[in-house]
């Protein structure tokens, strides 16, 4: 996970790929809207498949120990 870092003088500190100026939001959002990790390879080249797994491990560890208030369903 060692591609992820956060600078405050990238992004205003964003989490974001090493070497880059891809935050881990704005893949997020990506895989989330349907892209796939294939087409995102495709339209970021320079971007590799480690890193996009770095993306999810960090998300994933980011969650790790947080509270869960259950959200009531809208009539």
């Amino acid at each position: 996970m060692s591609q992820i870092i956060s600078n405050p003088n990238i992004l205003g500190g964003k989490p974001v790929i090493q070497g880059t100026r891809m935050s881990v939001e704005f893949i997020l959002g990506l895989l989330a809207s349907g892209v796939s990790q294939e087409e995102i390879l495709n339209d970021y080249p320079h971007l590799k498949k480690d890193d996009l797994g770095a993306v999810l491990l960090y998300a994933s560890r980011s969650l790790r120990n947080e509270v869960y208030i259950p959200f009531k369903k809208s009539a």
